[in-house]
């Protein structure tokens, strides 16, 4: 395609610009169709699908920048799809669209791989704001050592996206995000971390956005579940009350 020169040198960029690609996996037509609309008037290319087996087909035969994935879908339901597509792919994007606020709920999308969550009803703004930043980590692949320690002799496999415990012979799977949350709190293993640096550090949020989310609560959940003797008391990854999140020396 030839560019008009009397273009200015940003606009020349955006004409040249790759189109971020994102599939839309939604069963409620108005929902989807004023999603549809959203992205693409902000420069997406988009394609969707209706219900959850044309959808996992669809996410498998493409090269999608983002996923967003309802959860309460006919044919298969979005926990179904999240799955599939982790195994075959560990590193693609996926925001689950949730009409259930129930924690138990969003903590099951999220240990299946979700790297985030929406609940609906949600703003415009939020949505972009949560898809902005997923986008903006996923490009920001950085190196990374291939071994976490922990305390208490747990070994975190960054590469394999595994957790090993003295407790369990069996080494437990990590989602890309948990791997993510821990290394940073190691980096960070002098002081707390507050919430909203890690929202900013870990899940790409701009610093001045104002996101409402309770994404890394409920990370610390579940990963207490997984590293914890009594995630009700713990003592590994443990809260400083008004100041932050930090792994126990």
């Amino acid at each position: 395609m030839k560019i008009p020169l009397y273009y200015s040198k940003q606009q020349r960029i955006v004409f040249l610009m790759k189109k971020p690609t994102l599939l839309i996996i939604e069963d409620e037509e108005p929902i989807r169709q004023g999603l549809i609309d959203l992205f693409v008037f902000h420069g997406y290319d988009v394609d969707w699908a209706e219900d959850g087996k044309t959808g996992l087909e669809k996410a498998l035969r493409g090269q999608f920048d983002m996923i967003l994935l309802d959860i309460m879908l006919p044919e298969m339901d979005g926990y179904q799809v999240c799955e599939e597509i982790r195994r075959t792919d560990r590193e693609q994007p996926i925001i689950m669209l949730t009409a259930r606020s129930n924690e138990e709920d969003i903590i099951s999308g999220l240990s299946l791989g979700a790297d985030d969550y929406v609940a609906k009803p949600f703003s415009i703004q939020q949505l972009l704001l949560r898809v902005d930043a997923v986008l903006r980590r996923s490009r920001r692949l950085e190196q990374k050592q291939a071994h976490l320690n922990l305390p208490g002799n747990i070994t975190v496999d960054t590469l394999n996206l595994t957790i090993s415990l003295p407790s369990n012979k069996k080494e437990i799977p990590l989602t890309k995000r948990e791997v993510e949350f821990l290394a940073y709190l190691c980096k960070e293993s002098h002081r707390p971390v507050p919430r909203e640096e890690l929202l900013v550090k870990v899940w790409g949020y701009h610093p001045d956005a104002k996101i409402e989310t309770r994404t890394v609560d409920i990370h610390v959940v579940k990963l207490r579940r997984k590293i914890e003797q009594n995630p009700k008391q713990p003592k590994i990854l443990v809260t400083i009350r008004g100041e932050g999140y930090t792994l126990s020396s």
